[in-house]
């Protein structure tokens, strides 16, 4: 695997963790978080100065963090905790279609 992926995964991670920290302690509600990762996911898959060059899948690659962390928030507020492996498989099945 790739060291990148690695750090990244804990770069994830990482957030994550803060995310839960910011919710746990009443600063931002799990939906407050929801509409700021699902405004910042939908701005960035239809940047209109991103290149037209990119294919879908490379958008996915640009949008996977903010799923990867929409997931982890809505679980998490549920009480459900699972590691990345599981969280990046639940996204990449149920990606959105472009």
């Amino acid at each position: 695997m790739n060291t990148a992926n690695l750090q990244l995964e804990g770069l994830y991670a990482a957030v994550g963790s803060l995310v839960s920290a910011l919710r746990e302690k009443g600063v931002l509600s799990s939906e407050e978080i929801e509409r700021a990762l699902a405004g910042t996911e939908a701005r960035l898959a239809s940047e209109p100065e991103r290149p037209s060059t990119l294919s879908p899948a490379h958008v996915d690659a640009i949008c996977f963090p903010v799923r990867y962390l929409r997931l982890a928030n809505r679980l998490e507020a549920e009480g459900t905790h699972l590691p990345f492996s599981e969280l990046a498989r639940r996204i990449g099945r149920d990606k959105p279609d472009h």
